[in-house]
């Protein structure tokens, strides 16, 4: 039996499932989703779904698709999938099944624009929610708002809001909550801006800047939740045994979740109202704390870990944190230097220690298939965005050069060295085996890595100050140490360069 709404309706499902009943699917659409990735789906759709069958929120997701690829998938399945919650919560493993109802469909842009504008003219449509990874927040100057659609999402937003302008003739009333999730820092003001200056450049007049400006309201946002994404063909195969039906949808996540939405507004709260059912929405006027821990031992301590790990020989998060090397790599690089880089005012040491203790258990949950390759995609983006700040905060606090920081940029360097290139694509190689890197500068890379040596090569990369924002290479003893680490990296295994680099915890130049 297949996932769809008649199949939800007419089954009689396990205990562990959460199951829709006939309502929801009559809820009006209040939601503009732009993207259908698994980080939406495991986050903002599950507090929806979650609201909406408390009988709180009371609306339904329409979800945009840059490309009409998987849209058919979704429509077979009435929007339905299935979200797999497994993990170990104070000892105890917690495993759960939601069956989601949140999407009322998913309308791909290229094919379906005009649909897609129609939601403008909506009195029930209230809030525009985005994830289109961290480089979709970008302005493109010459981009065409009246193109059906426009090119980058902050275009297609415009043309949307120009829309709802024009139709609702500038009432106040009609303004969105607009909730970006990417991970940038400040991504609301970001996307604010861009909207604003995108606006100017079409002459779309000032009274409806005017209105764009006032009476929408760009929350700065933070989501927190590992969702890797689909089971595995063995786990899916018994996944549909036990549900008695077939999901092409189905997503992991972990128990853990988190979203942090920025705003003072009272108005803003009462359309947001799923955040009463759930106390890990938090809607605050200020998220920096959350943003900062988040975004520096999370995030930050899986870009500045991944190359290194997967150079050595693991695929996935859970795999490497059984290997003492990677996990003390891991817990040192996060408590000794990523913690002393964020504390200041606003995070104690405590709170960075309560957190980084937190992300050791959720790298250690062995339901999670994270890889680390996908941690790596847009890498040198989130490197910058990440981890460059982070080295630049720890010099400064300690006049030191971060070690473990360091050797994971070492490792990056060497994972972005391109072996082969086919049909445009840029592939390097690590334990005989070959990895695509997706990365925007691969070319960049591949032409450093010709005829040249590890140290000249560490020297072009963190001179580069397009790549990073400042020059890497003026820092007093980076270059020195990175330049080491890399000459290890390359001539040993890691997991033995690893031990004895870090041996008992403590960083050693020892040949």
């Amino acid at each position: 039996m297949e996932l769809n709404k008649e199949a939800v309706l007419k089954k009689s499902f396990p205990a562990t499932f959460s199951v829709p009943d006939a309502a929801i699917f009559g809820l009006p659409e209040k939601v503009l989703q732009f993207g259908t990735g698994v980080l939406l789906r495991g986050l903002p759709d599950f507090y929806i779904d979650k609201a909406n069958k408390q009988g709180v929120f009371n609306g339904r997701v329409v979800v945009v698709k840059s490309t009409g690829r998987d849209v058919a998938e979704f429509t077979m399945q009435d929007g339905l999938y299935t979200q797999c919650i497994k993990g170990i919560v104070d000892g105890k493993t917690i495993e759960s099944y939601i069956i989601n109802a949140s999407i009322s469909k998913v309308l791909p842009a290229q094919q379906s624009w005009d649909e897609i504008m129609q939601y403008a003219e909506s009195t029930a449509m209230q809030v525009i929610i985005s994830n289109t990874t961290e480089v979709g927040i970008e302005l493109k100057a010459d981009d065409d708002i009246t193109a059906a659609p426009p090119v980058s999402f902050p275009g297609k937003l415009l043309a949307f809001l120009y829309k709802r302008y024009q139709y609702f003739k500038g009432s106040e009333e009609s303004g969105m909550v607009i909730i970006p999730t990417e991970l940038i820092v400040n991504n609301g003001k970001k996307l604010k801006e861009i909207v604003l200056e995108l606006a100017g450049i079409n002459k779309l007049g000032d009274d409806f800047i005017r209105w764009l400006a006032t009476a929408n309201n760009f929350c700065n946002s933070l989501v927190d939740r590992i969702v890797p994404g689909a089971l595995n063909k063995q786990d899916q195969l018994a996944f549909e045994q036990n549900a008695g039906y077939k999901d092409a949808l189905t997503i992991m996540s972990e128990p853990y979740s988190l979203w942090a939405i920025e705003s003072s507004s009272v108005r803003t709260k009462e359309i947001l109202s799923f955040f009463k059912t759930d106390d890990t929405v938090i809607i605050t006027p200020d998220i920096n704390k959350y943003r900062e821990l988040k975004l520096r031992l999370l995030n930050a301590t899986h870009t500045f870990s991944c190359a290194l790990a997967y150079l050595a020989g693991f695929n996935l998060v859970y795999e490497s944190m059984q290997e003492d090397a990677i996990c003390n790599f891991i817990k040192k690089l996060m408590m000794e230097e990523i913690a002393e880089s964020i504390i200041d005012n606003s995070i104690t040491p405590a709170e960075a220690e309560a957190f980084a203790n937190g992300v050791i258990y959720r790298f250690c949950n062995p339901f999670i298939e994270h890889k680390w390759l996908s941690i790596s995609m847009n890498y040198t983006a989130k490197l910058r965005m990440r981890c460059v700040p982070l080295i630049l905060s720890y010099y400064e606090k300690t006049g030191k050069v971060p070690s473990y920081m360091s050797a994971g940029f070492a490792a990056y360097i060497l994972f972005m060295k391109p072996v082969e290139i086919s049909d445009g694509v840029y592939y390097g190689k690590a334990q005989e085996k070959k990895y695509r890197i997706a990365d925007d500068n691969a070319a960049l890379f591949y032409a450093y890595w010709q005829d040249a040596s590890a140290d000249a090569v560490t020297q072009k990369v963190l001179g580069n100050e397009s790549l990073w924002g400042t020059n890497l290479a003026n820092m007093p003893g980076f270059a020195a140490l990175v330049q080491y680490f890399l000459q290890q990296f390359n001539r040993n295994e890691f997991k033995y360069v690893l031990t004895r680099l870090f041996y008992g915890g403590k960083v050693t130049n020892e040949a």
